[in-house]
């Protein structure tokens, strides 16, 4: 999607919201491909470390709530360059979302980000947001993205890849075989690859290049409707 406009993760700050399975491995994911994430958070509030969180801090961070249900607050007890902001009652902004930064990718709860944290995230030039959770994003806050002309991958079309994960699975498991992790990455790359494909080519056939939500959403459509004629259903 950043290729799209000539961008990439590298050298990109990220805002990564939560700081479970997902989140860990967004923040992972986005070491891997040069960019800076920044922050992280739980529901006792988030943490914004200026000096990145590298892999060493982010091992910190898989044993804090993998191993010792932790509280997100500990990492900035551990780590001087980090503040830690508590949460404010509802409908207080969440900080998080007023960091500046090129990439964010909110892995939280569903309806995390609402009209008002993205239009503090157009204000800072956000280039992309890419949705890691289920719906992270309100209908408001997909329109002030879309409106401001910001990249944005729909849950639907990026967590398709925990749905391709659990076919490879299967497919081990019915083949009796084993692959290493960096084979089922490799394969998962592909698969998302063509998932973009999908989604950016189906937009601009409709005269809605970019357009991301209505290119996953037609061509997700398609697919079903294709299936169902193939099967003699309609």
């Amino acid at each position: 999607m950043l290729a799209t406009k000539g961008k990439s993760f590298e050298g990109a700050t990220v805002s990564i919201s939560g700081s479970g399975n997902v989140a860990q491995y967004a923040c992972e994911k986005v070491l891997d491909l040069g960019g800076k994430p920044v922050t992280m958070s739980d529901s006792s509030g988030w943490i914004y470390d200026a000096d990145g969180i590298d892999r060493e801090k982010l091992a910190f961070i898989m044993d804090l709530k993998n191993v010792r249900r932790g509280r997100i607050a500990e990492y900035a007890e551990k780590y001087s360059s980090a503040t830690f902001t508590p949460s404010q009652p509802e409908p207080s902004l969440n900080g998080l979302w007023g960091v500046n930064v090129d990439v964010a990718l909110p892995c939280a709860t569903q309806n995390e980000l609402n009209g008002e944290e993205a239009q503090l995230l157009v204000a800072n030039n956000v280039i992309a947001v890419a949705e890691g959770a289920n719906m992270p994003c309100t209908p408001e806050a997909v329109e002030v993205f879309q409106h401001a002309g910001v990249l944005f991958a729909p849950g639907k079309a990026s967590n398709a890849g925990g749905v391709a994960t659990s076919g490879l699975e299967m497919s081990q498991n019915s083949l009796r075989m084993g692959w290493t992790r960096e084979e089922v990455d490799s394969k998962l790359e592909g698969i998302m690859i063509n998932i973009h494909k999908n989604a950016y080519d189906t937009a601009k056939e409709f005269g809605r290049e970019g357009d991301y939500v209505f290119g996953a959403n037609v061509a997700g459509f398609r697919k079903v409707a294709e299936a169902m004629i193939a099967q003699g259903i309609v």
